[in-house]
């Protein structure tokens, strides 16, 4: 049985006359990375809040590993790091002295914080830039830093607000990996927070889909693609040789199966994804050779459109 590390159990916080999170129930387990989707005022940064004990929710509570994060949030920020979209640096400090500078003042010994600084600086890519003042630093750079600096007092979990705004792709794709490596190897959890779909996507275990402070679906993608779309039609792709006009014929007939395009060396196909056996075994009986047959998978693209279509998905 999976191991629930936070707990979110009848969340409601309401600013004013505006409820920014309706009886929330969300449970991250430990040593996974969920993302946290949803439109701008969704009610994602509230959530965050919540989980570090930085607002009190209406009503409702929310635990971290155990601790109360209302009334414990000390006990809550010792085994929690959090790195949001903007992280800032003394400019004249090296990368090495603002990680042994967090460290001590999260009252690690100064021996213990250098080492783990060092190791830190390495695990990130950073172990050539250490006497680096920060001020000369990429925004990729910092942000690999602002990840050594939450991992330096060495958390249990990690919230990740936007990690990844302004960096360049290949940066992107780095840090990312990065984070997956590092949760899987020290079975890490993460929350990340992210309005970028395909990231998410990449990287996630299960999603939070969050629409005006409820939280519309929770899962991993593929079952919830399979929940949405499981009898919905799907796009085929064929590539065969030849293609001839009684084979055509033929798949035209397969029940549910319609052509939509074809040409010398391609047809696609449009029906239940079911059909494919059937759609490869008349291939076959025609006496064609059949290179590719492939069909559309359904991904978090899809499951966005499906709940928040006509919004503007953001922070």
């Amino acid at each position: 049985m999976a191991e629930s590390i936070i707990e979110i159990n009848n969340l409601v916080k309401d600013y004013g006359d505006t409820r920014a999170v309706d009886h929330l129930q969300m449970n991250i387990e430990k040593g996974e990375i969920f993302g946290l989707l949803g439109p701008n005022g969704a009610g994602k940064t509230t959530i965050i809040l919540s989980l570090l004990g930085l607002t009190e929710p209406t009503s409702g509570r929310v635990f971290v590993k155990g601790f109360d994060a209302t009334s414990e949030p000390i006990k809550v920020k010792k085994i929690t790091g959090y790195l949001p979209d903007e992280v800032g640096f003394s400019a004249n400090s090296t990368a090495l002295e603002s990680l042994i500078y967090t460290a001590m003042l999260n009252e690690i010994p100064r021996e213990k914080a250098e080492k783990s600084a060092h190791q830190w600086l390495e695990t990130v890519g950073l172990k050539e830039s250490k006497s680096q003042k920060t001020k000369t630093f990429s925004k990729g750079m910092i942000q690999r830093l602002g990840l050594a600096e939450v991992l330096v007092k060495n958390p249990e979990i990690i919230v990740l607000d936007e990690p990844t705004i302004g960096i360049d792709p290949k940066g992107i794709n780095e840090f990312l990996e990065l984070i997956r490596r590092l949760s899987k190897e020290n079975r890490l959890t993460v929350l990340l927070s992210s309005h970028l779909l395909h990231q998410v996507q990449k990287i996630c275990d299960r999603v939070g889909i969050l629409v005006d402070g409820n939280l519309r679906a929770q899962g991993n993608i593929s079952k919830l693609a399979a929940d949405l779309f499981g009898n919905s039609d799907t796009t085929f792709t064929v590539e065969a040789d030849p293609i001839s006009d009684p084979l055509i014929n033929d798949l035209s007939n397969i029940k549910n199966i319609k052509v939509v395009n074809k040409n010398s060396h391609t047809i696609t196909l449009k029906g239940e994804k079911g059909s494919a056996p059937v759609i490869s075994s008349l291939i076959i009986q025609h006496g064609a050779r059949l290179y590719q047959l492939s069909y559309k998978e359904y991904g978090l693209d899809e499951i966005y459109q499906h709940y928040f279509e006509g919004r503007t998905i953001d922070a």
